[in-house]
C-alpha cells in the first residue's frame, strides 16, 4: 500500500525548499523541461522582494506521501485584480503533481477552500503569481522547450486539472518566428516604406541611459494597448521598477524599440534573449560555476532564440494603416538587427486565442502556432 496522503501549509524553509524544487521530480526526465532560475524563483515567493505581495494574499500547499513531496499549488488573491476585472475572483498557480488523481484532487480542493473562506466565488489559473508569469498550463506543443517566462507542463495535467471540474477561460498562444530571412511580403512592405518615408514614423532603440524613462513610457503604452484585453491587470509603480530593474541585465537595445509618430510614442516592442538556453546549460544553478556561464552568455553569447513579451500599440492607431505600419516596422527593423548578431528564432507570446487581427499579422509574416496553454476557471459558489 502506498502511504498516506497529506497536505501541509509551506511555513518553513524546509517546506520552502521542497515547494521550489519540486518540479525537479516532476520534470525529471522530461528532456524539454528547463530548471528554472533559482534566485529568481525565491523573489518571486518573497513577500519581502516582490511588490505583488503589496496587494496579494498568498498561500502555498505540499501535498505528501510519507516523507516524499508529490504535488504543489498555490492559492492568491490581488486585490489589483479585484479591483479591475469583473466577478469575484481568485487565482491558483504553481500546480505541478505527479499523475495520481488523488493528489491533484486534494491540492486543488485544498486551494478551493481557502479561496472560499476568503470570500471568493470564482478561480482562475494557474498564475504563478500573475498572468505575466508562466501563464496556464500547457495543452499544445510539448515537443520543444519553453521559452523564458513561459511555462512547462506534463500531458496530464490538462487531464487532472479538467476531471475537478475546471474549464477552460482563454487560451494563450505562442508563435514560433525563422527570423534569418526577410518575413514581410511585398505589400506590407510597401506599406511599411510609406509610413517612414514620410519622415514622420521613426523607430528608436531604448536608451540605456535614460532606461527608467524609456520603460515608462513602453508601460504607458503597454497600459493603454492592452486595457481591454481579457485579463489585463496594470502594472503598480513598484512592480514596473522591480521588473525593469530584473531585466535591465538582459535588455539589448538594438532589439527593445518605441516607434514614434511626429515625435509622439505610439508603439512599443520588447525582445529579449530567451535565458532558458543557458539555464539549461547550467541546470539554473549558479554555484558552483554557473555563474561565469551566464554573465559569459550574456555578453558574448551566441544566442540563438528570443521572445517577444512586450509588444503594443495606442488603442487610437490599433485599427489604422499607420498602427499596422508601427508593428510592422518594429518587427522588421529588430528581426533585422537580431539576425545580424546570430539569432535565428523568435518566439512571440503570450496571444490570446481570439486576437484576431495580432494573429492575423504574425501568420502573414510567417510565424507558426506551436504552443498554446489554457488558463483555466471553475465557480466555487
Amino acid at each position: 500500500m502506498s502511504a498516506a496522503l497529506t497536505i501541509t501549509p509551506v511555513t518553513s524553509r524546509r517546506d520552502h525548499r521542497a515547494f521550489v524544487t519540486l518540479p525537479r521530480r516532476i520534470f525529471a526526465d522530461d528532456p524539454h523541461w528547463v530548471p528554472p532560475f533559482s534566485p529568481e524563483v525565491n523573489e518571486r515567493l518573497d513577500r519581502d522582494k516582490n511588490p505583488y505581495f503589496d496587494h496579494a494574499e498568498m498561500m502555498r500547499w505540499l501535498a505528501w506521501r510519507g516523507d516524499e513531496p508529490v504535488g504543489r499549488i498555490s492559492a492568491q488573491i490581488d486585490q489589483v485584480a479585484l479591483a479591475h476585472q469583473d466577478g469575484n475572483t481568485g487565482h491558483f498557480g504553481f500546480f505541478d503533481v505527479i499523475d495520481d488523481a488523488e493528489v491533484a484532487e486534494a491540492l486543488l480542493s485544498t486551494a478551493e477552500d481557502w479561496l472560499r473562506a476568503h470570500g471568493i466565488t470564482t478561480v482562475l489559473g494557474p498564475y504563478n503569481p500573475t498572468i505575466s508569469e508562466e501563464p496556464g498550463i500547457l495543452v499544445d506543443g510539448f515537443d520543444a522547450p519553453p521559452m523564458m517566462l513561459m511555462g512547462h507542463s506534463r500531458p496530464y495535467y490538462q487531464r487532472l486539472v479538467e476531471a475537478n471540474g475546471y474549464v477552460k477561460a482563454k487560451d494563450l498562444y505562442a508563435y514560433h518566428l525563422d527570423i534569418r530571412n526577410e518575413i514581410l511580403p511585398a505589400g506590407l512592405k510597401r506599406l511599411t516604406e510609406r509610413f517612414r518615408g514620410e519622415g514622420k514614423l521613426m523607430l528608436r532603440n531604448v536608451r540605456m541611459n535614460h532606461y527608467d524613462e524609456d520603460l515608462a513610457i513602453i508601460l504607458d503604452i503597454f497600459n493603454d494597448a492592452w486595457s481591454a484585453n481579457w485579463g489585463f491587470l496594470p502594472m503598480t509603480d513598484a512592480e514596473l521598477k522591480h521588473t525593469a530593474d530584473g531585466l535591465k541585465i538582459l535588455v539589448k537595445p538594438e532589439m527593445s524599440m518605441i516607434a514614434e509618430w511626429q515625435g509622439k510614442p505610439i508603439a512599443m516592442m520588447v525582445t529579449l534573449p530567451n535565458i532558458n538556453e543557458i539555464l539549461k546549460a547550467i541546470d539554473g544553478r549558479l554555484l558552483p560555476f554557473g555563474w561565469v556561464r551566464l554573465l559569459w552568455w550574456l555578453k558574448v553569447g551566441p544566442i540563438r532564440t528570443v521572445r517577444v513579451p512586450l509588444m503594443g500599440v495606442l488603442k487610437e492607431h490599433q485599427s489604422s494603416a499607420l498602427g499596422a505600419a508601427a508593428s510592422l516596422s518594429l518587427i522588421e527593423t529588430i528581426r533585422t538587427s537580431a539576425a545580424a548578431n546570430g539569432v535565428c528564432f523568435a518566439e512571440l507570446s503570450w496571444i490570446l486565442d481570439d486576437n484576431m487581427p495580432m494573429r492575423g499579422i504574425l501568420e502573414k509574416i510567417g510565424s507558426r502556432l506551436y504552443k498554446t496553454y489554457r488558463v483555466y476557471t471553475k465557480s466555487l459558489s
